[in-house]
């Protein structure tokens, strides 16, 4: 069963968009995240774009198709030798003279270097909070995750450095997300921990139907809660009312061995009666059954546990 993450970049991967300064921003950040530059002959860039996702792996054929330029690709797949055995996918864009300016297009080089590690100097691709979405539409299908919504709530991305983890980061505060970032061994991790924050993030990038199946999972979790603090909460109450019943019967069983009870008054001896015959009723049932108020019968039975209390003390 593939995991709701797997779930989430399928129905995204799918989505294609009609503005191209959103292809671009979205290329830009799932070649930034999950991509290596490689060198080819004559001073030649390629790039090798590597992922578990065939979803995702289309997407970016698909974004090159339309925003490339004309660069060459290249599709490959293998089995890994890992437990899960899932197929790993290299999107290969074979180095030639056309690549260099697509990296400069998309960031990921600037005034002839590379810029794989820093914050690009012109954001031109981000102005827009359109191009902004794509973006991290495009790093959360390059390296996000998100938690199943019936377990706790989470969601990230795996930034390969500092400079990039920093710019997720900043970019999800610009749209109002309550983001956090955290080093995490040598990987940096930008983080939402909130509900209704990944719920509006999922949104934003438009998978819909992950949206509404977060909302249902969320309910269900919810009312499940609720139901289990009820049942927690009247399973005290009802612990409570047992213990108070059985000290109540105790008292009783004071009165009675020290012949106490044919002297107390008829009040005192209907309420013994009471709760001899009714060991299992709450204070209120017993109220209920006698006719009298709560706190009356409170009182009944404190009057019963100072005398009890007089005996034991006598006889101790």
């Amino acid at each position: 069963m593939p995991s709701f993450a797997t779930e989430v970049k399928n129905e995204i991967a799918r989505l294609m968009y009609p503005e191209a300064c959103d292809r671009t921003a979205e290329m830009a950040a799932l070649l930034r995240m999950g991509g290596t530059v490689t060198f080819g002959p004559h001073h030649t860039f390629g790039v090798n774009f590597t992922t578990e996702n065939a979803a995702v792996a289309r997407k970016l054929l698909n974004l090159l198709k339309l925003e490339g330029a004309g660069v060459r690709t290249e599709i490959s797949a293998r089995r890994t030798r890992r437990l899960n055995k899932r197929n790993n996918y290299l999107v290969r864009i074979v180095p030639s003279p056309s690549v260099a300016g697509l990296l400069e297009h998309l960031g990921l080089m600037q005034d002839g270097s590379l810029n794989l590690g820093q914050e690009p100097k012109n954001l031109a691709i981000l102005k827009k909070n359109c191009c902004r979405a794509a973006y991290l539409r495009g790093a959360f299908l390059g390296g996000g995750s998100v938690n199943r919504p019936e377990a706790h709530y989470h969601l990230e991305f795996v930034a390969p450095n500092y400079a990039f983890a920093h710019l997720l980061h900043r970019l999800m505060k610009h749209l109002d997300f309550p983001a956090g970032i955290a080093e995490r061994r040598d990987i940096y991790v930008v983080y939402l921990k909130e509900g209704d924050a990944i719920v509006d993030f999922l949104g934003m990038i438009q998978a819909d139907e992950a949206v509404e199946r977060f909302e249902v999972a969320r309910n269900v979790k919810e009312v499940r809660e609720q139901v289990n603090r009820i049942v927690n909460c009247e399973t005290a109450n009802l612990q409570k009312a047992v213990d108070a019943a059985g000290r109540q019967i105790e008292d009783i069983l004071v009165l009675e061995k020290y012949g106490a009870i044919d002297s107390l008054p008829e009040q005192l001896r209907e309420t013994i009666d009471a709760r001899r015959a009714h060991p299992d009723l709450t204070m209120s049932e017993l109220a209920d059954l006698l006719c009298v108020s709560k706190p009356g019968v409170n009182h009944r039975l404190r009057k019963l546990h100072a005398l009890a209390e007089q005996y034991r003390v006598s006889q101790s």
